[in-house]
């Protein structure tokens, strides 16, 4: 099938960690070659849209605007915004996170904020974690950025946001609302950035928990490419197969 947009994970579809994926970038190239509207996708909170924009150039050459970025942190900060509970926020997060939610006009509030959002955070503390559940025990609403257990990096399967939630879900028994891929809310304000309907766009990465769940529980076709997280051995026990499965995205036909 022809689409008309694409939805693209980066790290493990695009890249990997601090190596390059020579199909994701040939992949951009194609798009772009084509005029195809695409929007990278990511649940990676560390870094702003700004900084993967650069990233994605200065160390593999690929060459986007900063608004063919759409990240957790963004889409959490559109969630907040619609909730409306109120301004105050405590964050575990990097930069990415922090400094977007913060520009975004929410005040630091460690004791009792309204929200507590907790995204990945490479320099986390145990106080860290005491605050985030002193608040959400006293009553803030706790937000996790994106569910991913583990990451894909050059040293293997690394713990990711998701871990650091399931610490506070367990000392809080209180679930965190997930914002990220697969849940709706990402997928949704992407579609709107894209300007096109659903049934016009395919979902394209590495891991099927994420990516490819984005896909399938908000029914969008879903291409799944063998080059991160997912593997081979894993398809006979997929629930739900994707759309499309490829070993890498030279594969990938656009027509």
């Amino acid at each position: 099938m022809k689409y008309r947009g694409y939805l693209i994970d980066l790290d493990g579809t695009i890249y990997l960690g601090k190596k390059p994926i020579a199909a994701g970038k040939r992949f951009v190239d194609n798009l772009q070659a084509r005029n195809l509207p695409f929007l990278f996708v990511t649940n990676n909170t560390t870094k702003s849209p700004k900084m993967v924009q650069e990233r994605l150039a200065n160390e593999f050459a690929i060459h986007v605007n900063e608004s063919n970025v759409y990240t957790a942190s963004l889409a959490t900060i559109d969630y907040m915004k619609e909730d409306g509970k109120g301004k105050k926020v405590y964050v575990i997060g990097e930069s990415g996170l922090t400094e977007l939610i913060l520009t975004a006009g929410f005040i630091w509030e460690e004791e009792n904020p309204d929200y507590v959002v907790v995204g990945l955070d490479s320099q986390v503390t145990y106080e860290k974690f005491v605050l985030a559940t002193l608040a959400i025990r006293k009553g803030a609403t706790f937000i996790g950025t994106n569910p991913d257990k583990n990451l894909p990096n050059e040293r293997g399967l690394v713990p990711g946001a998701g871990a650091l939630c399931a610490l506070i879900e367990t000392a809080t028994q209180t679930p965190a609302i997930y914002i990220g891929k697969p849940q709706a809310i990402i997928m949704d304000k992407a579609l709107e950035r894209l300007g096109l309907p659903k049934d016009e766009v395919v979902m394209v990465g590495d891991n099927y928990e994420t990516d490819i769940r984005s896909g399938i529980n908000n029914e969008i076709d879903s291409l799944l490419v063998l080059s991160g997280f997912t593997a081979k051995e894993d398809l006979p026990d997929l629930p739900i197969a994707p759309t499309y499965t490829i070993d890498n995205l030279d594969q990938w036909s656009f027509d």
